[in-house]
């Protein structure tokens, strides 16, 4: 490991001092061809970005982009509206359904709890009377027998 390391220092330091002597010998002709590069560079890269706004000027100023873009948000939008319609009407209707399914259980419910308390009312009343009616037949017997 140590055999490693020192081999990669001397490796660095060599690098080092080669580049150096390398940077030393650039003359005055490659800093120049660099400099003409850097401004054939900068020079496409203006005309690439006029060349796009003209582009992006006549798109809007054509409206194929804009119109085409309004087109499918409108159509999204439709869309989206007609869904949300369908689903409303279809909660809507689902709602009625199950008020109308309460109301009528309920209705129904009420019908024999009514007639069920009538048939019950009846019966005591019957029961009653005839209850009453022993009572007093009852009572005049024991009258009789007493007065006799």
């Amino acid at each position: 490991m140590k055999k490693t390391a020192i081999a990669l220092s001397l490796l660095f330091v060599a690098t080092g001092a080669m580049a150096q002597g390398e940077m030393q010998h650039a003359t005055d002709e490659t800093v120049q061809s660099a400099h003409a590069g850097a401004d054939t560079a900068k020079e496409k890269l203006h005309q690439t970005e006029h060349r796009t706004q003209e582009q992006m000027s006549k798109a809007q100023s054509d409206g194929s982009t804009t119109d085409t873009m309004k087109q499918d948000g409108q159509k999204a939008w439709n869309n989206t509206k007609e869904g949300s319609e369908k689903a409303w009407d279809k909660t809507k209707q689902g709602s009625e359904k199950a008020w109308n399914g309460t109301k009528e259980g309920s209705q129904k419910a009420w019908d024999k709890t009514k007639d069920g308390s009538q048939k019950a009312w009846d019966a005591t009343k019957e029961g009653s009377t005839k209850a009453w009616d022993k009572t007093k037949s009852g009572a005049q017997d024991v009258k009789k027998s007493v007065s006799e």
